[in-house]
């Protein structure tokens, strides 16, 4: 059996029900334990939820959303709903890509073989994140972390940790001492000027004005 089923994104074609429907049978016949969704907008999850309540069909135990120190969207709509509704949260992304390691700088080029220039993926990534305003918020906070002997990677990975409604994020790792660097934030209790340094990220950077860009 599958422990955790995830569907990645909204099938705008297949009709809502039909899909909890499809994923209530995995469920019952004991192939999948638990389902999930990413990348879902609140408004979809909670239909689903609700569809499912009034179908008595198995519901959402998890959402898969995208969430860092750069990207904060969730937090107006999915993180209330999921906190009301008891949905579980997985965050993707806690690194942005690897800028939040605090390995890149500001006027570089994304080296090749990085989430920045794989695939056609490249070009999303540095679409989110290879910007001036968030290079610069990143310099800042490589500044922080340098004053207070933590890394970069840590401080980001502990404050999505923290935050209400998380239950874990998903760290990705090229090579074995990448964990070295990164699995160190479980420990990592936040003070108060952590947390602030951290939000100045967020607030600093410009509110993202292309809705399509802002939301994938």
């Amino acid at each position: 059996y599958i422990d955790l089923y995830q569907m990645h994104f909204p099938d705008s074609e297949t009709p809502l029900d039909e899909t909890l429907r499809a994923l209530d049978d995995l469920v019952h016949s004991g192939k999948v334990l638990y389902i999930g969704c990413s990348n879902y907008p609140a408004w979809v999850l909670g239909k689903a939820l609700w569809t499912s309540d009034k179908l008595g069909l198995a519901r959402f135990d998890c959402v898969q959303p995208r969430y860092n120190l750069l990207f904060r969207h969730i937090e107006a709509e999915l993180l209330p709903l999921t906190i009301d509704q008891g949905v579980g949260v997985i965050c993707y992304n806690p690194l942005a890509g690897g800028l939040l390691t605090g390995r890149y700088q500001p006027g570089e080029t994304p080296s090749e073989g990085t989430r920045f220039t794989v695939n056609m993926a490249g070009k999303l990534y540095q679409a989110r994140y290879w910007q001036d305003p968030q290079m610069q918020a990143v310099e800042r906070l490589k500044a922080f972390c340098r004053e207070r002997n933590v890394s970069v990677a840590q401080l980001a990975i502990a404050w999505v940790l923290a935050q209400p409604g998380i239950t874990s994020a998903i760290v990705g790792a090229s090579r074995p001492e990448q964990l070295d660097q990164t699995l160190p934030a479980v420990d990592l209790v936040l003070d108060e000027q952590m947390l602030a340094a951290c939000d100045d990220v967020w607030y600093q950077l410009p509110r993202e004005r292309n809705r399509d860009l802002a939301f994938r």
